[in-house]
């Protein structure tokens, strides 16, 4: 099992898990409704992960100070997403049978709604660490996860915790149409100063090499990332087809990060045996930094789960991004 952090307790008492995934999946239908929204089912995550039950204390989402972190569902059912091209930081790293999930981040702003939303895995954990306090949207998590949700520094906020925060579409099936609205859990966005990645932001480094794409394979799932000159955007691409947002908008980053890291197994397995890798951000290595139609070969070093992630050339001088939302895509290190 990976470094988890085990600091404190969310204040107040945590709420009895549920008898049965039947009177969650009830209390969230009902509340979607109420709400307005169309329902396709409960909140789970079709049965491969356990909910929480709601918190008694949310008063430190109120505070504003905390980023948002949304864990996002990226099988092909799911697409296209919403609400990621206001992400400031999208995750992307590898999950059971070779497939890819999403972590989105929002700090600077923060749209109507995001989704699909799907469930957490261990890695999220040590990779929150380096934000304050992080709140943490997820549809659930495999039962043995939950003891260790509940010991990270973060605020965990499931359908549980938050149902009228959540709500289902009526545009995919479940457990592909899971959204949340970000409003309800943060009053307003916190604000750039909220974003402790130890990214930095400037003038291109000197150097590189001119980069029109680059891919990203996992065994089940592939990136690619294309320079747009007209955008001054890398345009994203997955599984061989452009990827789009739910209102027809490309997705594109200012800037790419290819970090290779080591991925090995954890301690969990899905509802079908397929163990659940488990990506360390903590440690030191390689990556490709990707920015105005350029590739860049750096290193990586995050020295302590709450340290961010700092970017270097060979000399140790500190490489900038370009302004605009940056993706990190974890790739094992060979």
């Amino acid at each position: 099992m990976g470094p988890v952090a085990t600091v404190g307790r969310e204040r107040g008492a945590r709420g009895r898990r549920a008898a049965t995934t039947a009177a969650l999946l009830a209390a969230t239908v009902t509340a979607a409704l109420a709400a307005g929204c169309t329902s396709g089912g409960g909140p789970g995550d079709d049965g491969r992960g356990t909910s929480r039950q709601p918190e008694q204390s949310t008063s430190p989402s109120a505070t504003g100070s905390s980023v948002l972190a949304v864990k996002l569902d990226n099988a092909a059912a799911a697409r296209p997403h919403t609400g990621v091209d206001a992400a400031d930081v999208v995750y992307a790293e590898q999950v059971e049978g070779g497939l890819s999930r999403l972590m989105a981040v929002y700090a600077t702003r923060l749209p109507k709604a995001v989704g699909p939303v799907r469930s957490a895995r261990e890695s999220d954990l040590e990779l929150l660490r380096q934000f304050d306090r992080p709140i943490l949207a997820f549809s659930g998590a495999q039962k043995k996860l939950l003891p260790l949700i509940d010991k990270a520094p973060l605020q965990a906020k499931t359908p549980g915790d938050a149902p009228d925060a959540y709500f289902r579409g009526s545009g995919k099936p479940a457990p592909h149409n899971l959204y949340l609205r970000p409003e309800r859990l943060l009053p307003k966005a916190p604000g750039p100063a909220a974003l402790t990645t130890g990214f930095r932001y400037g003038a291109a480094p000197a150097g590189g090499t001119a980069t029109t794409s680059q891919t990203v394979r996992y065994p089940a799932a592939r990136f690619t990332f294309t320079w747009s000159d007209s955008r001054d955007r890398w345009l994203v691409g997955m599984d061989g087809a452009p990827a789009t947002t739910a209102d027809g908008k490309r997705m594109a980053a200012a800037t790419v990060v290819v970090q290779y890291v080591k991925v090995r197994a954890s301690d969990f397995r899905d509802f079908l045996g397929n163990n659940t890798p488990y990506t360390e951000t903590v440690g030191s290595g390689k990556a490709r930094v990707l920015r105005d139609g350029r590739a860049y070969d750096v290193h990586w070093k995050r020295e302590h789960a709450t340290d961010g992630t700092a970017f270097t050339t060979g000399d140790g001088t500190p490489v900038n991004f370009a302004k605009g939302q940056v993706w990190v895509v974890y790739a094992k290190a060979s």
